[in-house]
């Protein structure tokens, strides 16, 4: 059995998320952080790691409460309410 390389497997989950997958891979690769051993491969890693969790943030994902599950946030209705019949608008 060979041994991934864990700066290379963290390169391939940043640019293979989806909205769909972004929590499992930034979980992924924050456990191949983790397991290495170097100050300079970690740097190597580091702007995978940030944009991985950019991707999560913009796509509006949650970090799951419980492991495996994902959770979106609802976009929020900013469409002003509808005035009642006969009231002038504020001013």
């Amino acid at each position: 059995m060979t041994r991934m390389d864990p700066v290379a497997e963290i390169k391939r989950l940043y640019y293979a998320t989806t909205r769909a997958t972004v929590q499992r891979d930034l979980e992924k690769a924050v456990a191949l952080l983790k397991t290495m051993k170097t100050e300079e491969d970690r740097e190597r890693v580091s702007v995978f790691m940030d944009g991985l969790s950019q991707m999560r943030s913009e796509w509006g994902v949650r970090p799951a409460s419980a492991p495996g599950t994902v959770g979106v946030r609802a976009k929020t209705d900013r469409r002003k309410a509808p005035r009642a019949a006969g009231t002038k608008p504020k001013r």
